[in-house]
């Protein structure tokens, strides 16, 4: 299960990584983030060289409002700690294979 990062630890884990990560921008009451999870589950099971991490904007509005997050669930794919792209809303695992590509 993707870990949860707030201000302290985004940096380090994200901006300071090797690879694609894949961040999950969410919030525990937005219903369609509840239903991409067990497809972002499966996804990080299938990729094991990407690494997924979740941001809960209620805990950490800063990183929201730095990204530029204003709806949920936002993904956004990092590539050697540079931002790639992002996605807004809830996608389907064909339109996530192609996003994760």
């Amino acid at each position: 299960m993707a870990d949860i990062l707030n201000n302290d630890s985004f940096d380090a884990q994200v901006l300071g990584g090797v690879g694609k990560t894949v961040v999950d921008f969410f919030a525990t009451w937005c219903g369609p983030c509840r239903m991409l999870a067990p497809i972002l589950e499966e996804a990080e099971r299938d990729h094991p060289e990407i690494r997924f991490v979740k941001v809960d904007i209620d805990e950490s509005p800063e990183l929201a409002v730095k990204y530029d997050v204003t709806s949920v669930p936002t993904l956004m794919k990092f590539v050697d700690g540079s931002p790639a792209g992002a996605s807004v809303g809830l996608l389907p695992r064909d339109e996530l294979e192609s996003f994760l590509a």
